[in-house]
């Protein structure tokens, strides 16, 4: 386990003073694109240990009676079914998600918009669905030649035509279920309509990622290259901020592509100058002056980008990416200089696949143990290797079993007899029933049951590709999962 390596504390304190600085800038209201993820940051949790998945709502619920949000959705991902990879929903389920949990933690969430609306019925459909749950919806629509044509943008038939949004609060946070979603434009289209109406505005970024003010090469900005390998995003100088700073920071390859165009966007909508004179300017990112052990964060986030590799490997093998992600994340890992030897699970798992003839797991524990467990006839290697891993953290014999043999016959019967299923062997989260039900009259099982928490932060490694079952149950554990490009069987179907 990576010691703490970020200021959480600090974070959420630098960035709301930085954000009310923002807003003050403009008069009073501001748009903030917000990239990435708002919840569920487990990227920045992994490269910047003491960074936690809801750190960056944290700081926006210590901004909750001056914020709202406003979530984008692009038309066209409604009509294809578009599905996030992380949590197996679609986009407009994670709409329905994403309001729920802000209102749980006290945000409002002020409307929804539909981008890109071009009369798709599916996304006709979801905008009456939300507006009979009470939720306020927009449209807006497709512009000819955007982002090049400025004329036709930044007019009456552009942004003028997109239904103007009423916010009623001075930080209106803009996010998205995912990438492409026309976060920006729905910033720049009100704007538009703010300075029509004679309201005073403007516009901001907020992205964790790259860190603008670590060095280009350095690891925690590498590994934002290679979770975003499928997007093609490249980490860059920012040669505006160069130009007009004397000073070195680090953005993205479409952020800089697109800054002529954003310059001059910014510049008609608000009717003056352009307030930035670089990408760089238009971030509100403070992340890069809270980590408070840079050896620390370089070593987590040269493990991430080990972990992305194996992830582009096995979507490779899956079907999901033709390859080029991997052999972009390869180049990393030699400008890097890791490679897959530095993740000991990795060589551990395979040993013992070797030396038992069958798909093995090995589990490294934060202390640094390393476990193993393979296959048998009645657990999967994941189910077998997390029973030994939690016995080794709470000082069990491995010859004394957890689970009786009683209790995972009669599991074994149900699910092949009752349920159909071919597989008889328990999944992880099969397992974790039955040790919850031992726990009741063994009380060996039960110290089990009290140290499964203590798996939080440990290293995975399987030789085959897992379930996803088995890979929801390690995510949910905390534990850091890669696997090799291997399916178990040569089947051509394999189910979750």
């Amino acid at each position: 386990m990576y010691k703490k390596c970020f200021d959480a504390e600090k974070y959420t304190k630098l960035q709301s003073e930085k954000i009310r600085e923002r807003i003050a800038q403009f008069g009073g209201k501001l748009y903030l694109e917000f990239g990435g993820k708002l919840f569920d940051d487990y990227h920045a949790s992994r490269v910047l240990p003491g960074f936690a998945p809801d750190s960056k709502v944290k700081m926006l619920v210590e901004m909750k009676d001056e914020a709202e949000i406003v979530i984008a959705i692009n038309a066209a991902d409604i009509e294809k079914s578009k599905v996030r990879g992380d949590l197996s929903i679609t986009y407009e389920q994670d709409v329905l998600r994403l309001i729920d949990a802000f209102r749980e933690i006290g945000l409002y969430v002020g409307s929804v918009v539909l981008t890109r609306f071009d009369g798709q019925k599916s996304a006709e459909a979801f905008q009456n669905r939300l507006e009979a749950l009470g939720m306020k919806t927009y449209r807006h629509y497709p512009i000819a030649g955007y982002p090049a044509n400025l004329p036709l943008i930044v007019s009456d038939d552009g942004y003028g035509k997109n239904e103007y949004i009423e916010t009623e609060r001075r930080l209106v946070v803009v996010t998205a279920p995912g990438p492409g979603s026309g976060k920006m434009a729905v910033c720049l289209s009100n704007m538009y309509h703010d300075h029509k109406h004679g309201i005073a505005s403007g516009y901001a970024k907020f992205e964790t990622f790259p860190i603008w003010n670590l060095p280009l090469g350095h690891p925690v900005n590498m590994a934002y290259e290679a979770a975003t390998a499928d997007l093609s995003d490249v980490n860059m100088i920012d040669p505006y901020h160069m130009e007009a700073y004397g000073v070195s920071t680090v953005n993205y390859n479409r952020d800089v592509e697109i800054f002529p165009v954003v310059s001059a966007i910014l510049k008609l909508v608000s009717g003056g100058e352009c307030p930035y004179q670089s990408p760089t300017d238009m971030g509100v990112n403070m992340a890069g002056y809270c980590l408070i052990d840079d050896e620390g964060a370089q070593e987590a986030a040269k493990d991430e980008i080990i972990r992305r590799y194996y992830k582009a490997l096995c979507d490779k093998r899956k079907g999901t990416s033709d390859g080029t992600d991997a052999t972009k994340i390869e180049i990393i890992m030699n400008k890097a200089g890791i490679s897959v030897s530095d993740r000991p699970v990795i060589a551990a798992a395979q040993k013992k696949a070797e030396e038992s003839s069958t798909p093995a797991v090995a589990w490294e524990l934060p202390n640094g143990e390393i476990v193993t467990g393979r296959t048998s006839s009645l657990l999967g290697a994941a189910s077998a290797c997390l029973l030994n891993a939690v016995k080794a953290l709470a000082g069990i014999p491995d010859r004394i079993p957890l689970i009786s043999p009683e209790i995972i016959t009669p599991i074994q019967s149900l699910k092949v007899g009752l349920m159909g299923n071919h597989n008889p062997r328990l999944h992880t989260d099969e397992v974790l029933i039955a040790l919850a039900v031992s726990a009741l009259t063994n009380p060996t099982a039960k110290h089990a049951v009290d140290h499964l928490a203590a798996l939080r932060g440990s290293e995975v490694h399987s030789t085959v590709i897992l379930s996803q079952v088995d890979e929801n149950v390690l995510k949910k554990l905390g534990c850091h999962l890669t696997c090799d490009p291997v399916y178990q069987s040569k089947k051509l179907y394999h189910k979750s």
